[in-house]
């Protein structure tokens, strides 16, 4: 019996957790708590049913919790209910398939943030090279996610109005409803520009309800987060990269920038950390990115 609605399966398997498994009434809240959260993420990708979930989903999801400022083992706990949940649902025969199956749980919290090498980055961008409406956005998305350092839903939610690129800089909307500039020049710049330009106005439609974004889907409506995840992880697998998320621009960015001198508090600034001591990670990564040319080139470093 697939294509159960989601609402149901998930009304089902909290029922099965009390009833068959014996959990108690605080563990089956948890549960129907961080399912609701996964069940509200669906919804925005229009997904009603619990058939139509695919590991996509499930990837942006765990990708959508770090944006959020989930903790690793915060994210684990999100995950090992959805995990346990589409087990579930494959066991009752409401699904075909189990998406989470292969989705792994966060690693430990101390791990520093993937990042990917200026070649990478650079392979990534330049992969994109059409001069159609898509291409013209998809270019522009990734350039400004890794030029300005923004969160995919900050990415999401740019406005025409927050676009000032006669002063070289974006007006973004982060987490708590911060307001922060930041700065866009060379490659991103003439990107979104070209996007605008040339792009927007081809996936703007008459008969859509009229919206001042500035990324825009097939059907001249606001660009979602979970749209945006593919396009990074598309790109990704065009440079050998599986599950490549908007966030590993954003740490590949900060990465970047420390590794050509810039002031960590600038840093901070840029991508909206509230705490220093949140950017300073990056010194890590930077640092471990000196241990690694340093192994591989001084001649003695290894026995």
């Amino acid at each position: 019996m697939t294509g159960m609605e989601l609402q149901r399966a998930i009304d089902d398997f909290l029922a099965h957790l009390r009833v068959e498994r014996g959990c108690s009434p605080l563990t089956v809240e948890a549960y129907g708590a961080d399912l609701a959260d996964y069940q509200a993420f669906l919804a925005e990708a229009g997904i009603a049913d619990a058939d139509r979930i695919d590991r996509d989903a499930v990837v942006a999801y765990e990708a959508d919790l770090v944006e959020r400022g989930y903790a690793p083992t915060s994210c684990a706990r999100h995950l090992s209910a959805v995990k346990s949940f589409h087990r579930f649902c494959m066991r009752e025969d409401f699904a075909r398939a189990n998406p989470a199956s292969t989705v792994k749980l966060p690693a430990a919290p101390d791990r520093l943030p993937d990042v990917l090498t200026i070649e990478q980055v650079n392979a990534l961008l330049e992969q994109i090279s059409g001069t159609d409406a898509r291409s013209l956005r998809d270019r522009a998305i990734l350039e400004v996610l890794y030029g300005c350092g923004l969160r995919v839903s900050e990415c999401s939610g740019l406005n025409l109005g927050d676009c000032a690129f006669d002063k070289g800089f974006l007006r973004v909307v982060g987490k708590g409803d911060k307001e922060r500039i930041a700065p866009i020049s060379g490659y991103a710049l003439e990107a979104l520009a070209n996007y605008l330009n040339a792009g927007r106005p081809v996936l703007e439609k008459p008969y859509a309800k009229p919206t001042s974004a500035v990324f825009l889907n097939a059907r001249g409506g606001r660009l979602t987060r979970q749209t945006i995840h593919k396009v990074v992880a598309n790109a990704g697998r065009g440079i050998g990269v599986e599950n490549l998320h908007p966030h590993t621009l954003r740490h590949s960015f900060a990465t970047h920038l420390l590794a050509g001198g810039a002031d960590l508090r600038i840093i901070q600034e840029i991508l909206g950390h509230s705490d220093i001591s949140t950017t300073q990670i990056y010194t890590h990564v930077n640092r471990s990115h000196i241990q690694e040319e340093y192994l591989s080139a001084h001649p003695r470093a290894r026995k």
